[in-house]
């Protein structure tokens, strides 16, 4: 029977899942979204949401280090070697699958909750796409070979920018560079005279970044004792969708987790603000192309995630709250796997991208000729 401090991490995961799917639905937020629109129309407000939500995880977080509550090298995302080769090509996996789908994991969850039956098969999908390359038929390849091809750091020191930096100037310079850092984030967001105008996007990336640091409150708190080694853990929706997958498969005590737990509320949030707003629809396929497409994208964003060590919610807000070397990493990834996305989504699929490309090499106006 399970400790009954896992179903207290489960229901604390379920209230901090909701209420951040609560929030972003309000909002319309949106990482993909908000990368589209800096990519694609220049406009930099969504991001900088994300930015602010960085930036209040960063200071929470740090701050709960600093004071002794939470011990870093407990956490999963600062290992002594990072395995920069599965983080870039996991994060690029991600970014197209997620341009694929229009959304990340943590955004189809907030779509499901709104009725949109899309989802429901990305989700399926992404958590059996996701559990095989963590603990299935991938696992393996994963563990054996891509996690092999790690990156040792110096020392023995963990892979956070702020253990990297105290060891290279011989002081612990921790405090300073999260006060930096999370005070120059949250002034970029505010730096932005429409952003301040904006009270639903602001709240939103708030409400984002406290429950990131609210996550790691929970998990310290209640510690499973049965967890071997118990780890503290926040918001990310990658691992956490097929381990809810697998849970309701196959164990009703397999729910007594807090990313599981978070999941759920999640979709519980949405459905809430949507309901609110009068804007619950059901929502369908239109056709057996964008079936495809949504397929794709969700097996992409399954096998990335777990490669690159999270979404864009897990690396950019929670892995990047701890400081860690592959929160950039990741992101940068996924940004450009994101473009290469949507490049594929307007010129056509890479074949006649490629073909169309040769022929202009070759000087001929039709590929076929």
């Amino acid at each position: 029977m399970q400790n009954m401090s896992a179903w207290m991490q489960a229901l604390g995961g379920f209230a901090i899942g909701a209420a951040a799917g609560f929030a972003v639905r309000h909002a319309r937020l949106c990482t993909f979204g908000a990368i589209e629109d800096a990519l694609m129309g220049g406009d930099s407000r969504r991001l900088r949401i994300f930015g602010l939500a960085l930036g209040i995880a960063v200071l929470g977080t740090q701050m709960l280090i600093l004071s002794g509550f939470l011990d870093p090298d407990l956490a999963t995302y600062t290992p002594p070697a990072l395995p920069l080769v599965a983080i870039l090509i996991g994060s690029v996996m991600f970014g197209i699958g997620m341009a694929m789908v229009g959304t990340c994991g943590f955004g189809s969850l907030v779509r499901l909750g709104t009725g949109d039956l899309r989802s429901l098969v990305v989700i399926l999908v992404l958590g059996g796409a996701a559990y095989a390359t963590l603990r299935g038929i991938f696992a393996g390849f994963r563990v054996g070979f891509l996690e092999s091809l790690s990156l040792a750091m110096p020392d023995g020191a963990r892979s956070d920018i702020a253990s990297l930096s105290s060891l290279a100037l011989g002081i612990d310079v921790r405090s300073i560079i999260a006060a930096i850092a999370g005070a120059g984030l949250c002034w970029l967001a505010f730096s932005d005279a429409r952003l301040r105008r904006a009270p639903r996007l602001v709240s939103a990336g708030m409400v984002l970044g406290v429950m990131i640091v609210a996550g790691w409150i929970v998990t310290v708190s209640w510690v499973d004792d049965f967890a071997a080694p118990p780890r503290p853990q926040s918001l990310t929706f990658v691992s956490t969708v097929g381990k809810a997958l697998y849970a309701g498969l196959l164990s009703v005590t397999n729910f007594a987790d807090f990313g599981v737990g978070s999941v759920f509320g999640v979709i519980a949030g949405s459905w809430l603000a949507a309901w609110r707003s009068d804007e619950l629809r059901w929502e369908a396929f239109d056709d057996d192309h964008e079936m495809r497409r949504h397929l794709s994208g969700a097996v992409l964003m399954g096998i990335g995630g777990i490669l690159a060590g999270g979404c864009t919610i897990g690396q950019g807000l929670t892995a990047g709250s701890m400081l860690a070397l592959s929160a950039p990493l990741a992101v940068g990834g996924m940004v450009v796997g994101a473009r290469l996305g949507i490049a594929i989504l307007v010129d056509g699929s890479p074949r006649d991208i490629i073909q169309r490309r040769w022929a202009n090499l070759l000087g001929k106006s039709d590929p076929a000729e």
